[in-house]
């Protein structure tokens, strides 16, 4: 059975991407991807974070784009 790494950051990914209260969606899509924003600000400062975390972040950065686009319709 394959674990996958859980971030820091990515819990409140999670929470925007299984929000059903459309009014708060916008504060939890800025949430997350200042959090996600931090992170890979801390990568470039540091030089660390795995190839998968990197992986991770740009799926949950496509993730957020489509909340967006779902938020502006």
């Amino acid at each position: 059975m394959e674990t996958r790494q859980r971030y820091a950051w990515q819990w409140r990914y999670e929470v925007a991407l299984v929000s059903t209260n459309r009014t708060h969606l916008p504060a939890l899509i800025t949430a997350a991807h200042a959090a996600i924003d931090a992170r890979i600000a801390e990568i470039k400062t540091m030089n660390d974070g795995t190839a998968d975390e990197r992986q991770a972040i740009t799926d949950a950065l496509h993730g957020l784009q489509i909340l967006i686009a779902e938020v502006r319709t």
